[in-house]
């Protein structure tokens, strides 16, 4: 559906109902198109869980403290 921006003001509220129902407005200025209003999927992408994805992370070599402490006596002489 397409309607003129100033006619969109005055039906807002049932052009938010038609938008959720699922419609597509199209909101025009002088002939061309400015905007589109659409229902938002509802559906969110849970992330995985924190502990899974710390569990999977494998450190390897000396601890970075170390490696700083050396490079840095490394670089002063």
């Amino acid at each position: 559906m397409e309607i003129n921006l100033k006619e969109a003001r005055g039906k807002i509220g049932s052009l938010i109902d038609r938008a959720e129902e699922g419609d597509e407005i199209i909101i025009t200025r002088r002939g061309k198109k400015i905007a589109r209003l659409v229902p938002i999927h509802r559906e969110e992408k849970m992330l995985p869980a924190l502990g899974d994805f710390r569990a999977s992370i494998r450190v390897t070599g000396e601890p970075l403290s170390t490696t700083i402490a050396l490079q840095r006596s490394e670089e002063r002489y």
